[in-house]
Order: structure tokens, then C-alpha cells, then sequence
């Protein structure tokens, strides 16, 4: 059978299960989101049937976890993970439980899981919605509630610390004290996480729509102290405020995150950490100096990404991000053969934003960033990216020994062709023979 939406094939596995004599509900993410008024994107359903019995039913289901009891149901595109209901004992790893007691109650189910709102389950016929833990209340409160002892949910699994993060910063919702207070107590307990799931959640944070909240949260939190102490040494760093009359970095990085919209991974870490080097290099001297404060964060953001086990080809564009976010003051001064080299920079329209979102959040001229737009409207990326005139081999084909030499040689001729003053090989062998 193909399904054509995720909420298709759930009902469809949750008919199929019940067509067999077992139990099947909508559960977790699909029923809050619903509830919250918000279309789900996920479907998953729960069931007392056992992993193996649900791996009968669906030919080339997928036991992706059959030790926790979940299996994966494809039907086309979609996919709908199929969890049995289950309670968990002895946590040891800070992550996963020793094993788990399969069950066929669903409260038992409720009861392990992290937090109020992600506790529900819903019938996917009737649409009666189950709530053992009141989270149909913390919803309606807009509040984020551990399960039981707050200390005991985090003790299990460390990355819930992150989670309830993300979940208070998405939702909009505030988190309860005590769950608060939980978190505080057992901040330092984030390094045990394996970086990749650190990774993951503070990539969520930084692109679903919520990034100030969530890292306010963060630092409410005391989590961002353990994380990224760098991105914390922004508080109280003071900028001239005739350049930042919005105040410290810690409050221009703010502003930045909270006019993200829909971003890249890359270009959302480059506006976390664009002005990282810039509380290792404060100074007063006849104002408030952050001499090299660019090479700095190129430096420190290199060793956060790699920390945190970014990508080659994310940490790449993002130092390349960092590293040029203030050459847009000298944009209007640049050479001709400067700006086209400028403008073609590998995903430079992560570059622009940066920039405009760095004068937002400071003082809002916006004169250098049209600058930019104008003369990417102006010059077909043709011009911007010729063909190249000459290459080494011409160069060893008329005479010349590789070496060094060759490198500057043929920048020499590329800035002369952006500049326009050679335009066929011939001017350009004819340029190198005069200049070399």
C-alpha cells in the first residue's frame, strides 16, 4: 500500500495492528504538536505488540531498535518509526537504559518518557487523547515539566538538558522551576553527552526558528557556561557605542540570532560566532579596540566547531564566514579585481546576510550591503568568474620554469583581466612578458 502523507501510513499501521488484535495510538511529538495547533511533520505510533510481531505484519520493516522496541515502516517517502510500549530500567551511560520491560499499559509507557507534553497519546480514530501526567495542562500553561523527579529524568539521559532547551525556545513556553532548578543542578553532566548529539540539538536551536530564546535559555540555564564558554565571555564585553549602541556582544549576538529566518547550519553558527574573538582581544586605549579580533575568531571558532564535531565542509564556510564579515567596511574602496573576488566567495550570499543582519543589530546603515546587491545585480557572474586567460602550462610553454613565481604571475594576470585591461591570451602572455 503506498501512503502519500506520514499521518496516512500511521493510521494505516495503526488499522493494520488493530485489525490483528493489538493496541496502537498516536503518541509524543504528533499529538502535542497537534494539540499546540501546529500540523505535525512526524507521525509515530505506539503498540503492545512486540518488535517481531510488528516486523510480521509490515514486509520490510526495518528493526532499527528492536533492543528498545521500534521498528521502521516505509511505505514510498514516508516512514513511520512503530515503538512498542515499554517501561526502562537501570540507566547507567547517562543516555540509554541497561534494558527495557516490554508492557502493554500504556501509563507504564508515559512514565519514562522526558517531559509532560511529550507523553501523550491519541487514539487515531476517535481522536480521544490519553494523558497521564497532565500534559494536555502544560500545554495550555506553556510550560515545560519533567516527569516525575526532575532529577531522576535528567540523571537518565543527559541530553533531555539540552532537549528541554530546545523544546521551551521552539514552543515559546517557559520551563517549570523545579525542572528549572533540575537543570542548574546537573548542568555540568552536558559534557558526558557525545558531541554529535550536542552537535544536533544546538543545531536545532540555531535553525528552527528560535534561536535567541533558545540560547537565553541556554544561559539561563547555566548549559551555555559548559558548551561554549566562548560564546559566554561575549557578557559584558563592551563595544564603542558609536558603532554599537546596542551594547555588549553578548546583547549584538542576541539580536543577530533572534532575525535569523530560515538559515543555513553554516550561516547560523557564522552569526553566533563572528565577533567570538572579540572578548580575548578587548583593549581600551583612545576608545574600546579589538585589534585582530577577526584572526581571533577564526582561531577560537575553529576549535568550538571541532569540538562539537561539525563537518569539514561547515567549518570551512564558517571560518570563511568569520573571517571576512568586516571586510564589507572597505567594499566601496575595493579594486575591481578585489570586489569580483570578493563577490565570488563560495556561498556569498551567506556572506551578504551576515552583513546585514551584523548592521541591524548595531548601527542599521545599511549603505554597504546595497553596494554589494547593486554590483551582483550589475555583473553577470561571467565577469565576476571569467575564463581563465593563461594557465602554468602556457606559462612552462613559452619559456617559463615552474616555481613559485607562477602563482604570482598568474594572480597578477587574473587581477588584470577582472580590472578589464587584458581580455584575450595573447594581451595576457603579452602582459606577463612585459611584467616578468
Amino acid at each position: 500500500m503506498q501512503n502519500s502523507t506520514p499521518e496516512a501510513l500511521a493510521r494505516h499501521v495503526a488499522s493494520v495492528l488493530r485489525g490483528h488484535g493489538f493496541k496502537s495510538w498516536f503518541v509524543g511529538g504528533c499529538v502535542r504538536d497537534r494539540l499546540r495547533g501546529v500540523p505535525p511533520k512526524d507521525f509515530d505510533v505506539a503498540t503492545d505488540a512486540t518488535p517481531g510481531q510488528v516486523a510480521s505484519l509490515f514486509p520490510g520493516a526495518v528493526l532499527v531498535g528492536a533492543h528498545f522496541g521500534v521498528v521502521l515502516v516505509r511505505s514510498g517517502s514516508c516512514e513511520v518509526e512503530v515503538a512498542t510500549l515499554r517501561s526502562d530500567l537501570a540507566y547507567r551511560d547517562g543516555r540509554h537504559p541497561e534494558s527495557v520491560c516490554f508492557e502493554t499499559d500504556p501509563r507504564r509507557d508515559a512514565l519514562r518518557r522526558d517531559f509532560t507534553v511529550n507523553a501523550l497519546f491519541e487514539d487515531p480514530f476517535s481522536g480521544e487523547v490519553l494523558d497521564f501526567v497532565g500534559g494536555r495542562a502544560d500545554i495550555e500553561a506553556g510550560l515545560i515539566r519533567a516527569i516525575g523527579d526532575p532529577a531522576a529524568r535528567f540523571a537518565e539521559d543527559h541530553l533531555r538538558l539540552l532537549r528541554a532547551v530546545r523544546f521551551a525556545a521552539a514552543f515559546g513556553y517557559t520551563i517549570e522551576p523545579a525542572t528549572l532548578e533540575a537543570i542548574r543542578q546537573a548542568r555540568a553532566r552536558v559534557l558526558d553527552v557525545a558531541a554529535e548529539r550536542v552537535r544536533d540539538e544546538l543545531n536545532r536551536i540555531l535553525t528552527e526558528g528560535a534561536a535567541r530564546r533558545g540560547f537565553e535559555w541556554l544561559d539561563e540555564t547555566g548549559l551555555l557556561t559548559h558548551i561554549l564558554p566562548e560564546v559566554a565571555a561575549m557578557k559584558g564585553v563592551m563595544q564603542p557605542p558609536e558603532f554599537h549602541p546596542e551594547g555588549d556582544v553578548w546583547t549584538h549576538t542576541l539580536l543577530m540570532l533572534g532575525m535569523l529566518h530560515q538559515p543555513s547550519v553554516e550561516l547560523a553558527w557564522g552569526v553566533l560566532l563572528h565577533d567570538v574573538g572579540k572578548p580575548p582581544t578587548f583593549r581600551i586605549a583612545e576608545r574600546i579596540r579589538f585589534d585582530g579580533h577577526v584572526e581571533a575568531g577564526v582561531e577560537i571558532g575553529r576549535r568550538i566547531l571541532h569540538r562539537w564535531k561539525l563537518p569539514t565542509a561547515s567549518v570551512r564556510h564558517i571560518e570563511a564566514l568569520i573571517a571576512n564579515h568586516l571586510r564589507f567596511r572597505d567594499i566601496k574602496r575595493m579594486k575591481e579585481s578585489t570586489l569580483k573576488r570578493f563577490l565570488r566567495l563560495h556561498r556569498f550570499e551567506d556572506h551578504l546576510e551576515l552583513h546585514r543582519l551584523d548592521c541591524l543589530a548595531s548601527h542599521g546603515q545599511l549603505d554597504s550591503y546595497e553596494f554589494a546587491k547593486r554590483k551582483l545585480a550589475e555583473l553577470p557572474p561571467e565577469v565576476i568568474r571569467p575564463p581563465r586567460l593563461l594557465t602554468g602550462d602556457d606559462l612552462i610553454r613559452s619559456g617559463y620554469k615552474p616555481g613559485p613565481l607562477f602563482k604570482k604571475i598568474l594572480e597578477a594576470v587574473e587581477d588584470a583581466q577582472l580590472e578589464g585591461r587584458i581580455r584575450t591570451p595573447e594581451q595576457a602572455l603579452a602582459f606577463v612578458r612585459e611584467r616578468f
